[in-house]
Protein backbone atom coordinates (compact mmCIF):
# COMPACT_ATOMS: atom_id res chain seq x y z
CA UNK A 1 0.00 0.00 0.00
CA UNK A 2 1.64 3.27 -0.77
CA UNK A 3 1.42 6.36 1.48
CA UNK A 4 1.13 9.57 -0.18
CA UNK A 5 2.29 12.28 2.29
CA UNK A 6 0.77 15.79 2.12
CA UNK A 7 2.93 18.41 1.25
CA UNK A 8 2.76 21.70 3.05
CA UNK A 9 0.90 24.14 1.28
CA UNK A 10 2.83 27.03 0.28
CA UNK A 11 1.83 30.55 0.95
CA UNK A 12 1.99 33.15 -1.58
CA UNK A 13 3.75 36.61 -1.56
CA UNK A 14 0.06 38.33 -2.22
CA UNK A 15 -1.19 35.68 0.77
CA UNK A 16 1.53 36.80 3.16
CA UNK A 17 0.72 40.70 2.82
CA UNK A 18 -2.51 40.23 2.90
CA UNK A 19 -2.35 38.56 6.25
CA UNK A 20 0.74 41.14 7.78
CA UNK A 21 -1.26 44.05 6.65
CA UNK A 22 -4.84 42.60 8.45
CA UNK A 23 -2.45 42.18 11.60
CA UNK A 24 -1.52 45.26 11.55
CA UNK A 25 -4.70 47.20 11.31
CA UNK A 26 -6.41 45.61 14.09
CA UNK A 27 -4.05 45.79 16.21
CA UNK A 28 -3.99 49.71 15.47
CA UNK A 29 -7.45 50.10 15.11
CA UNK A 30 -8.46 48.18 18.16
CA UNK A 31 -7.31 50.57 21.34
CA UNK A 32 -9.42 53.30 19.18
CA UNK A 33 -12.49 50.83 19.11
CA UNK A 34 -12.15 50.09 22.54
CA UNK A 35 -11.75 53.56 23.77
CA UNK A 36 -14.75 54.70 21.58
CA UNK A 37 -16.83 51.97 23.01
CA UNK A 38 -15.89 52.97 26.86
CA UNK A 39 -16.26 56.29 26.41
CA UNK A 40 -20.00 55.72 24.97
CA UNK A 41 -20.68 53.69 27.35
CA UNK A 42 -19.77 56.51 30.24
CA UNK A 43 -21.50 58.65 28.61
CA UNK A 44 -24.95 56.68 28.67
CA UNK A 45 -24.21 56.52 32.26
CA UNK A 46 -23.93 59.79 32.86
CA UNK A 47 -27.23 60.54 30.68
CA UNK A 48 -29.28 58.04 32.05
CA UNK A 49 -28.44 55.57 35.22
CA UNK A 50 -29.25 52.21 34.92
CA UNK A 51 -33.30 51.72 34.69
CA UNK A 52 -34.05 55.41 34.44
CA UNK A 53 -35.00 57.52 31.57
CA UNK A 54 -35.09 61.41 30.82
CA UNK A 55 -38.39 63.04 30.66
CA UNK A 56 -39.64 66.77 30.05
CA UNK A 57 -42.39 67.97 32.54
CA UNK A 58 -44.31 71.58 31.56
CA UNK A 59 -44.93 72.37 35.45
CA UNK A 60 -46.39 75.57 35.91
CA UNK A 61 -45.92 77.02 32.44
CA UNK A 62 -42.02 76.33 32.77
CA UNK A 63 -40.58 73.08 31.09
CA UNK A 64 -38.54 70.92 33.70
CA UNK A 65 -36.21 68.35 32.88
CA UNK A 66 -35.35 65.09 35.35
CA UNK A 67 -34.34 61.69 34.94
CA UNK A 68 -36.37 58.99 36.87
CA UNK A 69 -37.09 55.66 37.13
CA UNK A 70 -40.56 54.89 35.32
CA UNK A 71 -42.48 53.73 38.36
CA UNK A 72 -41.93 57.37 40.17
CA UNK A 73 -45.51 58.82 40.59
CA UNK A 74 -45.87 63.03 39.58
CA UNK A 75 -46.06 63.34 43.46
CA UNK A 76 -42.52 61.97 44.49
CA UNK A 77 -41.58 63.84 40.87
CA UNK A 78 -42.81 66.87 42.31
CA UNK A 79 -41.94 66.98 45.96
CA UNK A 80 -38.56 65.11 45.95
CA UNK A 81 -37.27 66.17 42.05
CA UNK A 82 -38.40 69.70 41.37
CA UNK A 83 -38.97 70.93 44.84
CA UNK A 84 -42.24 71.84 44.94
CA UNK A 85 -43.60 70.61 48.00
CA UNK A 86 -46.83 72.10 48.47
CA UNK A 87 -48.52 68.85 46.97
CA UNK A 88 -48.67 66.66 50.27
CA UNK A 89 -48.71 63.23 50.53
CA UNK A 90 -51.03 62.55 52.89
CA UNK A 91 -52.47 58.60 52.23
CA UNK A 92 -50.35 57.35 49.27
CA UNK A 93 -53.70 55.64 48.20
CA UNK A 94 -55.54 58.44 46.68
CA UNK A 95 -58.14 58.34 49.17
CA UNK A 96 -57.16 61.75 50.81
CA UNK A 97 -56.93 64.17 47.84
CA UNK A 98 -53.99 66.21 50.05
CA UNK A 99 -51.77 65.65 46.38
CA UNK A 100 -54.42 66.61 43.76
CA UNK A 101 -52.92 68.79 40.79
CA UNK A 102 -54.24 70.24 37.97
CA UNK A 103 -53.60 68.38 34.48
CA UNK A 104 -54.51 69.85 31.45
CA UNK A 105 -57.14 72.24 33.26
CA UNK A 106 -58.29 68.71 34.97
CA UNK A 107 -57.83 67.21 38.76
CA UNK A 108 -55.73 64.68 39.23
CA UNK A 109 -54.33 62.44 41.98
CA UNK A 110 -50.73 62.88 41.90
CA UNK A 111 -49.89 59.74 44.17
CA UNK A 112 -51.65 57.66 41.79
CA UNK A 113 -50.02 59.10 38.32
CA UNK A 114 -46.94 58.43 36.36
CA UNK A 115 -44.91 61.10 36.19
CA UNK A 116 -43.24 59.19 33.06
CA UNK A 117 -46.99 59.47 31.61
CA UNK A 118 -47.50 63.59 31.78
CA UNK A 119 -44.98 63.98 29.52
CA UNK A 120 -46.42 67.10 27.10
CA UNK A 121 -49.33 67.73 29.06
CA UNK A 122 -50.29 71.15 31.13
CA UNK A 123 -48.86 70.11 35.13
CA UNK A 124 -50.38 73.09 37.35
CA UNK A 125 -49.55 72.75 41.13
CA UNK A 126 -50.45 75.16 44.13
CA UNK A 127 -47.43 77.11 43.59
CA UNK A 128 -48.36 78.17 40.21
CA UNK A 129 -51.90 79.45 40.83
CA UNK A 130 -50.76 82.67 41.70
CA UNK A 131 -49.72 85.38 39.57
CA UNK A 132 -46.60 87.03 41.64
CA UNK A 133 -47.68 88.30 44.41
CA UNK A 134 -51.25 88.13 43.39
CA UNK A 135 -53.23 85.31 44.62
CA UNK A 136 -55.56 83.06 42.82
CA UNK A 137 -59.38 84.28 43.38
CA UNK A 138 -59.88 80.38 45.18
CA UNK A 139 -56.85 81.34 47.39
CA UNK A 140 -57.96 84.60 48.37
CA UNK A 141 -61.58 82.96 49.46
CA UNK A 142 -59.86 80.46 50.99
CA UNK A 143 -58.20 83.06 53.00
CA UNK A 144 -61.22 84.86 53.51
CA UNK A 145 -63.38 82.52 54.79
CA UNK A 146 -60.95 80.52 56.79
CA UNK A 147 -60.99 77.23 55.04
CA UNK A 148 -58.37 75.38 56.50
CA UNK A 149 -56.89 75.01 60.09
CA UNK A 150 -53.58 72.62 60.00
CA UNK A 151 -53.60 73.49 55.99
CA UNK A 152 -51.85 70.21 54.95
CA UNK A 153 -54.90 69.59 52.87
CA UNK A 154 -55.54 72.99 52.01
CA UNK A 155 -53.39 72.59 49.00
CA UNK A 156 -55.19 69.85 47.49
CA UNK A 157 -58.64 71.58 48.55
CA UNK A 158 -57.55 74.28 46.69
CA UNK A 159 -56.77 72.73 43.50
CA UNK A 160 -60.20 70.43 43.40
CA UNK A 161 -62.03 73.67 44.05
CA UNK A 162 -60.08 75.61 40.94
CA UNK A 163 -61.35 72.30 38.82
CA UNK A 164 -64.25 72.47 40.59
CA UNK A 165 -65.06 75.75 38.93
CA UNK A 166 -64.09 75.45 35.30
CA UNK A 167 -66.06 71.97 34.85
CA UNK A 168 -69.37 74.18 36.25
CA UNK A 169 -67.83 76.86 33.29
CA UNK A 170 -68.07 73.99 30.83
CA UNK A 171 -71.19 72.74 31.73
CA UNK A 172 -70.22 69.29 33.53
CA UNK A 173 -72.56 68.30 36.11
CA UNK A 174 -72.13 65.73 39.09
CA UNK A 175 -74.46 63.45 41.27
CA UNK A 176 -76.54 65.42 42.82
CA UNK A 177 -77.06 67.97 39.89
CA UNK A 178 -80.97 68.76 39.81
CA UNK A 179 -81.37 69.36 36.34
CA UNK A 180 -79.57 67.92 33.84
CA UNK A 181 -81.57 69.28 30.73
CA UNK A 182 -79.21 72.68 31.61
CA UNK A 183 -76.05 73.77 31.92
CA UNK A 184 -75.45 74.78 35.63
CA UNK A 185 -74.77 77.78 36.51
CA UNK A 186 -71.72 79.38 38.93
CA UNK A 187 -74.57 81.50 40.34
CA UNK A 188 -76.61 78.53 41.42
CA UNK A 189 -74.43 76.54 42.44
CA UNK A 190 -75.71 75.10 45.97
CA UNK A 191 -74.08 73.84 49.10
CA UNK A 192 -75.03 69.95 48.15
CA UNK A 193 -73.60 70.39 44.96
CA UNK A 194 -69.82 72.08 46.37
CA UNK A 195 -69.76 68.96 48.70
CA UNK A 196 -70.24 66.36 46.34
CA UNK A 197 -67.88 67.66 43.80
CA UNK A 198 -65.45 68.15 46.50
CA UNK A 199 -65.84 64.52 48.09
CA UNK A 200 -62.93 63.40 46.88
CA UNK A 201 -61.04 66.05 49.26
CA UNK A 202 -60.75 64.66 53.05
CA UNK A 203 -60.04 67.51 55.94
CA UNK A 204 -58.97 65.70 58.74
CA UNK A 205 -59.62 69.22 60.81
CA UNK A 206 -63.13 69.49 59.62
CA UNK A 207 -63.07 72.73 58.38
CA UNK A 208 -65.54 72.32 55.70
CA UNK A 209 -67.89 74.99 56.38
CA UNK A 210 -65.15 77.83 55.57
CA UNK A 211 -64.16 75.58 51.90
CA UNK A 212 -67.68 75.42 50.72
CA UNK A 213 -67.60 79.60 52.30
CA UNK A 214 -64.66 79.81 50.60
CA UNK A 215 -66.02 78.35 46.95
CA UNK A 216 -69.17 80.16 47.09
CA UNK A 217 -67.30 82.80 47.40
CA UNK A 218 -64.91 81.96 44.46
CA UNK A 219 -68.24 81.48 41.87
CA UNK A 220 -69.26 85.06 42.70
CA UNK A 221 -71.98 83.97 45.56
CA UNK A 222 -72.38 85.96 49.08
CA UNK A 223 -71.38 83.02 51.90
CA UNK A 224 -72.47 83.04 54.74
CA UNK A 225 -70.72 84.19 57.85
CA UNK A 226 -68.89 82.26 60.27
CA UNK A 227 -70.86 84.02 63.12
CA UNK A 228 -74.69 83.47 61.58
CA UNK A 229 -73.66 80.12 60.92
CA UNK A 230 -72.56 79.89 64.63
CA UNK A 231 -75.65 81.73 66.16
CA UNK A 232 -78.20 79.31 64.33
CA UNK A 233 -76.20 76.15 65.92
CA UNK A 234 -76.55 78.11 69.24
CA UNK A 235 -80.13 78.84 69.09
CA UNK A 236 -80.74 75.04 67.86
CA UNK A 237 -79.05 73.44 71.03
CA UNK A 238 -80.86 75.61 72.73
CA UNK A 239 -83.13 73.76 74.95
CA UNK A 240 -86.70 74.75 74.57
Amino acid sequence: MEHHEEKPKRTSRRNFLGQALTAAGTAIAAPTLLNQATAAKEARSMQSPEGEMAITLMVNGEKRSLTIEPRVTLLDALRERLELPGSKKGCDHGQCGACTVLVDGQRVYSCLSLAVMQEGKQIVTVEGLAKGDVLHPVQAAFIDNDGFQCGYCTPGQICASVALLDEIKRGCASAVTPDLTRTPQLAELSEAEIKERLSGNLCRCSAYNGIVAAVQQAAGQTPPSAAATMMVTEAQEMPV
